[in-house]
């Protein structure tokens, strides 16, 4: 597959476009280019999620961004998303952000 920066670039400002839909009251960040950190930051509430856009399942990972999407899953939410997993990960996102509410509302 070739590579085509453009794919990504639109994949990921029609999801941030979606993202900002979804959860109005959000702040999203689109990160700058550093190494390994993920692309979008979703501040939600008191909790938050991070996600890495690709262009496709396929696409290669750069130095350090497992690293940092595995790290940042332990702390809250994170995850690779590409047109292919999608909708999956936005529902896991949407049941992340509704269990850490849920936590909030019970007292944990």
């Amino acid at each position: 597959m070739s590579k085509n920066p453009t794919v990504e670039r639109n994949f990921q400002a029609k999801l941030i476009k979606e993202l900002r839909s979804k959860y109005p009251e959000d702040i999203i960040f689109k990160n700058d280019a550093i190494q390994g950190i993920p692309d979008i930051l979703i501040l939600h509430g008191d909790t938050w999620a991070s996600l890495e856009c690709k262009r496709s399942a396929n696409a290669p990972h750069r130095p350090n961004q497992d690293y940092y999407v595995d790290k940042m899953n332990d702390m809250a939410f994170s995850r690779f998303i590409y047109p292919e997993n999608k909708e999956e990960v936005l529902r896991e996102l949407e049941q992340s952000f509704e269990a850490r509410g849920n936590a909030r509302v019970s007292g944990c």
